[in-house]
């Protein structure tokens, strides 16, 4: 099989279960990139943002059916649109953890901390601003769902951002956003979309766990407002990152 028979065997191919609508397999495979990457950021590996962005380019397709044909005949774009997103923040979190990485010790990309009040005023504020946006541009576009897609592409791209800043509060975030995406894509018959999501939200007990005891050992990091996720001084890296565990 060469490269373009591959590239449409991964556009086309289905998976049929016999309990509905086939499943495309580049929503399986696309998922399974994004488990290895939610694995490899409890970890803290700067591996997981490459890793993610493959799946997200496999998982943008899945839910642009008016771009990409799916069985369920349904474009969610919200969905579709946090992919894109995902990709902007993941290269600037690859970036800033290859950074941390390259200047302290270890292979820790991110030294987990707390939002301070300020950056937790900020999150909420831009979660607030960014539903009410993308509901009605969703709404616009014909988006199915559009109320609770609005807030998995706004929660997403919000714990996406806190998972690069180093936030430990990222990971409820995400709870909060599989909370409302594991009962809206098993509606919407994305079942290996669903299934992941509910994965996931055990990832994010187990990762909120981990960062919040790396940082109780390391202790709290100063001036964290004003530094970026790969600042190689003391407000976001302290002293050498702990183990690596996210």
């Amino acid at each position: 099989m060469n490269v373009s028979e591959f590239l449409g065997w991964l556009l086309n191919a289905e998976l049929d279960l016999q309990f509905g609508k086939p499943i495309l397999w580049r929503e399986i495979i696309g998922n399974v990139f994004g488990l290895a990457s939610a694995w490899l950021g409890m970890q803290r590996r700067v591996w997981a943002w490459p890793i993610g962005i493959i799946g997200n380019v496999l998982l943008f397709t899945v839910f642009t059916s008016v771009l990409f044909a799916n069985p369920q005949e349904l474009t969610l774009w919200g969905q579709a649109g946090r992919q894109v997103f995902f990709v902007l923040v993941s290269l600037y979190g690859w970036v800033g953890w290859w950074r941390f990485r390259k200047t302290h010790s270890g292979s820790a990309g991110v030294r987990p901390r707390w939002a301070s009040w300020r950056e937790r005023g900020v999150l909420l504020a831009l979660a607030v601003v960014g539903w009410v946006v993308f509901h009605f541009v969703l709404a616009a576009l014909g988006s199915w769902g559009p109320v609770v897609d609005a807030w998995i592409l706004t929660g997403s791209i919000l714990a996406t951002y806190g998972m690069a800043r180093g936030y430990v509060e990222f990971w409820l975030i995400w709870i909060a956003v599989d909370l409302v995406g594991v009962p809206t894509l098993l509606i919407a018959g994305f079942y290996p979309s669903a299934i992941m999501y509910a994965v996931y939200g055990l990832f994010c007990l187990i990762g909120f766990v981990q960062w919040w005891r790396i940082n109780r050992t390391a202790g709290p990091a100063a001036g964290a407002d004003s530094a970026g996720p790969g600042d190689v001084s003391d407000s976001v890296g302290g002293a050498a990152p702990a183990s690596a565990s996210h």
